[in-house]
């Protein structure tokens, strides 16, 4: 399903069942009934913003479980890409291959950028019945900061 606009806060998030950097399935769901996500949207491996960003939510990390929540960081990169830019930056969280159908899951989420095939920059913190509970869009060369994402997170907590 396409969406013209983000996901809002308050509506269910899209499941989906995609393969991570390793091949291993990942049903967003299953992530949800267990712990708060954090689903991160990012254009492409190997380019300067998303490796800044990517490694800015690897050091974050730590702060994230203790909060019980998940990172899960989706691009349209195949998935072997994406295994080989995991190697390289040393990222210990699920990097989700959207490469076919392509964009589809980012599509979904209303973050798609049709004209540069790939997914602008959205963020969404989802609970624990899968409902949108914070979200940030930027555009594509607009970098995120992960403390707001960790303040959401921490927010669901109390």
């Amino acid at each position: 399903m396409s969406r013209a606009t983000p996901v809002g806060v308050g509506e269910q998030a899209p499941d989906f069942v995609r393969a991570d950097h390793h091949g291993t399935q990942v049903r967003l769901r299953d992530v949800w009934s267990a712990s708060t996500v954090v689903l991160v949207f990012y254009p492409f491996a190997f380019t300067g913003v998303c490796t800044g960003e990517l490694r800015a939510l690897a050091g974050a990390l730590p702060r994230f479980e203790v909060a019980e929540a998940r990172v899960l960081a989706v691009s349209c990169d195949s998935m072997f890409t994406l295994r080989a830019f995991a190697d390289q930056e040393g990222l210990a969280f699920p990097l989700v291959s959207d490469f076919w159908p392509h964009g589809e899951v980012a599509r979904s989420y209303g973050v798609f950028d049709e004209e540069r095939g790939c997914a602008r920059r959205g963020t969404f913190v989802i609970d624990r019945s899968g409902v949108v509970r914070w979200s940030v869009v930027n555009d594509i060369f607009d970098a995120r900061d992960v403390d707001d994402y960790l303040e959401a997170v921490e927010r669901l907590r109390t």
